[in-house]
């Protein structure tokens, strides 16, 4: 069965290596009215279609139910710095999942995860046990995943804790940024290529060492309707540790089981923005599913398109071919891909 996926327009947040667009949302027209080109900084500047209308709900959830959820969640990560550090180190990897669980249910999401790893793949990687936690096998492991917003980590941490590849700038946010450094995120700036050669020397530390290190290879987010593709540049961290990587196929549901753009964190939002939204939501649901461990190889583009291919699966994605993708980069047409057989 092919599942259809309707989009529209703006820009993004994490970064790595270009992008590929999508566009037109299912309940709104394209908008035709011309947007302001962006200063390019790069020609490989990722960027996505999604912006304003991709998200727009309305407010479910009162101001009290928000103001007991954004107390709970500032009381767990003012509390974590102290309950993480009287923590034996051993039962650590346990109390960093629980907090981010923690975290999740008072942003008012809650969590699902559904193992399709098989029994090999679930020897090599550690079981996952009735609550979803993975177990740890002492193996580095390069996890990835689709990009909707900032809880994509507070998802994936809460199924297995890691470090990430971010964005620089998500150690100085409100609330997170403590959050970012205690789960040493690995800084990246999109704009400087640059630095790409340092990510990667740093993530091939990492799982060299037996750590498990995420990212978002589509190099921005997505409203959750759409998706871009996973650029190869990171990973090359797998290959050269000869690490298996373990896709994760990402998405967000409404109380009826459809794809919820709440957490998308997409166009000109900030991240009050994204936040006040998400504290105002009710009945959104992460769902997580594991996927097949795929073996690195020696070649990163087909290591990427693998995972590409387990991650979607059998989608076609409808967009409107007179669009365009408007990021932080520079304005390109959107490319029409051909829908998978």
């Amino acid at each position: 069965m092919t599942e259809t996926t309707d989009v529209r327009s703006s820009a993004g947040t994490f970064g790595l290596t270009g992008a590929e667009a999508v566009g037109s949302a299912a309940e709104t027209p394209f908008d035709p009215r011309p947007v302001a080109e962006p200063p390019a900084v790069h020609a490989w500047m990722p960027a996505s279609p999604c912006g304003a209308g991709c998200v727009a709900v309305p407010d479910t959830a009162g101001a009290v139910r928000s103001v007991v959820r954004i107390a709970g969640v500032v009381g767990l990560l003012v509390a974590f710095p102290v309950v993480n550090v009287v923590t034996p180190p051993a039962r650590r990897t346990g109390l960093h999942r629980r907090y981010a669980r923690a975290v999740l249910r008072c942003c008012g999401i809650a969590l699902r995860v559904v193992d399709e790893r098989g029994v090999a793949s679930a020897v090599g990687d550690g079981a996952v046990r009735g609550d979803g936690a993975q177990g740890d096998s002492g193996r580095g492991l390069l996890v990835v995943a689709g990009h909707v917003g900032w809880a994509d980590v507070l998802a994936l941490a809460a199924v297995s804790p890691m470090g990430f590849v971010a964005r620089g700038d998500l150690v100085s946010w409100p609330v997170l940024g403590q959050l970012a450094r205690l789960m040493r995120v690995i800084p990246i700036d999109r704009e400087r290529l640059r630095q790409l050669p340092e990510v990667i020397a740093a993530m091939s530390a990492r799982l060299a060492a037996g750590e498990r290190v995420g990212m978002f290879p589509e190099g921005t987010t997505w409203c959750g309707r759409a998706h871009g593709r996973l650029r190869p540049a990171l990973f090359q961290a797998a290959v050269d540790t000869a690490t298996p990587v373990q896709p994760i196929r990402l998405r967000y549901l409404n109380r009826e089981g459809e794809t919820s753009t709440v957490p998308g964190f997409v166009g000109v939002d900030t991240f009050v923005d994204s936040a006040r939204r998400v504290l105002r939501a009710e009945g959104v649901v992460a769902e997580l599913v594991l996927l097949p461990i795929e073996e690195p190889g020696s070649d990163r583009h087909d290591l990427a398109e693998r995972c590409d291919r387990a991650i979607r699966g059998r989608t076609e994605v409808r967009i409107d071919a007179h669009a365009t993708a408007v990021g932080t980069g520079p304005t390109r047409e959107i490319v029409v891909a051909d829908a998978a057989s």
